[in-house]
């Protein structure tokens, strides 16, 4: 027996990781709704995303090391990786956010960045109902997932339509746009992760 290594439960691994997400989305809303609190909610969100990033390595290193795990050994790489990256564009967004010098949020970038942050929170919750195997649950989650991505890509939209009629900085113009084009993407990310639980679904629904 000494040959057995104890079982891997990535789904406790898991969970650290949806709440250091969950925990990013919240900060960086936080940080857009209150601007002067950018520098310190950046600087924690500076420590979520490296804690996220030892836990995705763990995850991926373990994988490794196991013989049986829970889901196909591709949809844990996958679901640890895709994850991760809704984790490193919220960095992104703060980082650029701090380094553009910006002196205040928008209503759209708080906009955008709330519905992330539902979104967020809707992975999480479909993860949670994943690892019990309520898997019509998941299906619900994974729609209403795609729905936040829908209204984040129609709010993107008519930022940038906002932006370009009435704003007259062409350098203020180029900083916002990556800032909603940033804010987008995490939320395309959070819909990449629901693909995979509809996958996982497929397989073991």
């Amino acid at each position: 027996m000494k040959f057995f290594k104890k079982e891997t439960d990535f789904f406790e691994l898991f969970d650290m990781a949806g709440r250091n997400i969950c925990r990013g989305s919240r900060l960086l809303l936080e940080a857009f709704e209150d601007f002067e609190k950018l520098p310190e909610k950046s600087k924690e969100l500076a420590e979520v995303e490296h804690e996220n990033d030892l836990i995705t390595h763990d995850i991926i290193r373990k994988l490794n090391q196991t013989f049986l795990t829970p889901i196909d050994r591709e949809d844990i790489h996958h679901l640890a990786t895709r994850s991760d990256d809704i984790l490193d564009l919220m960095w992104s967004t703060a980082q650029r956010a701090q380094i553009f010098k910006l002196r205040s949020s928008t209503p759209e970038a708080v906009a955008l960045a709330r519905t992330l942050d539902e979104a967020v929170g809707l992975v999480y919750k479909a993860l949670t109902h994943l690892r019990q195997k309520k898997y019509s649950s998941v299906q619900d989650l994974c729609i209403e997932i795609h729905t936040k991505e829908n209204l984040n890509d129609k709010t993107f939209r008519e930022a940038l339509g906002k932006m370009f009629e009435e704003e007259k900085d062409p350098i203020l113009i180029i900083k916002l746009k990556e800032i909603y084009e940033d804010l987008e993407m995490a939320t395309d990310r959070c819909e990449d992760v629901a693909n995979i639980f509809e996958s996982i679904v497929l397989k073991y629904g």
